[in-house]
C-alpha cells in the first residue's frame, strides 16, 4: 500500500489516501464535497538510509548539506 495525494477539481480540497498501486488512478470520492472529479497529484518521495551514522529523511540539514556530513554539498560526501 502507498499513500497518494489527490485534489478535488470541484471544491479544490487536497487529501491523501492509502491505496494499492493498481488502484492509484481509480475513481475516489472527495472527503470534502463527495464529488468524484478528483485528480491524483505528484507526491514527493522520502527515503531513509541506515547502516551507520545518522539517517536522513529526504530533507537537507540546516547547513545545506545532507545531514550526515559537515559539507555543504552532498556530492562531496562520497556514497550519496
Amino acid at each position: 500500500m502507498a499513500i497518494y495525494e489527490y485534489q478535488c477539481e470541484e471544491c479544490g480540497v487536497e487529501f491523501e489516501a492509502r491505496r494499492s498501486m493498481k488502484d492509484a488512478d481509480a475513481l475516489i470520492a472527495c472527503p470534502g464535497c463527495g464529488g468524484d472529479h478528483t485528480q491524483r497529484g505528484l507526491s514527493m518521495f522520502f527515503s531513509a538510509r541506515s547502516g551507520g551514522g545518522s539517517s536522513t529523511s529526504g530533507t537537507a540539514s540546516s547547513n545545506g548539506g545532507c545531514g550526515s556530513c559537515s559539507s555543504h554539498s552532498c556530492a562531496s560526501c562520497g556514497g550519496h
